[in-house]
Parts: structure tokens; sequence; C-alpha cells
């Protein structure tokens, strides 16, 4: 399948991609990601090894069409996320001790 990743053309296979991927250990995936074979990997990861080019020059919705359309499970963030507000420090020690914070 031919597309376009930072304004360079490419032509992906499924098996090219799987190969390209073979022994490339996966970093942390926080945000989007594309589950190849039995692992996870970050989108931008994934773009960085089939393309050859710095993170910086692709986005992540690129690397993410290219591979929906190759027929990998994608998975991207949610839209509707609020950030989780934690503890400040002194209610974090004060919780630690079973006093309530003033």
């Amino acid at each position: 399948m031919r597309c376009v990743i930072a304004r360079f053309p490419f032509d992906l296979t499924k098996s090219g991609v799987l190969q390209s991927m073979q022994g490339v250990k996966p970093e942390p995936a926080v945000g989007e990601s594309v589950i190849i074979g039995r692992r996870t990997y970050p989108v931008k990861q994934v773009g960085q090894v089939i393309t050859r080019q710095d993170r910086r020059d692709f986005s992540a919705g690129e690397v993410l069409r290219a591979m929906t359309k190759l027929g990998f499970t994608c998975r991207s963030l949610p839209q509707n996320s609020a950030p989780a507000r934690g503890l400040d420090p002194l209610q974090h020690a004060s919780a630690m001790l079973g006093i309530p914070a003033v």
C-alpha cells in the first residue's frame, strides 16, 4: 500500500511492517499505540522504525492512518479524558499520618 508520511511516499505492506518491527523492544505506550504481533508499540516508535525518520518529522495521525489501512489494531487517546487530580504534598503527607489536612 502506498502512503505518505512526512511528505514522503512509502510502499508499506503488513508483512514488511511485521518484519521491520521484529526484534524491536516496545517502549511504554502512553498515548496512541499500535498492536503489532502480540506487542503494543507507541505510534511514534513504529513510524520511526518503518520510515527511518526522526519522530518530529511526522504526526501520530499519519502513522495511525497507515497502520489502520494495513489492518493493524490501533488505539488512540480517549476523547473525553479529564486528567486525574492527585493529592498535593501536604494532603498526601496528612493522609499517610491519618490526620485530615487543613
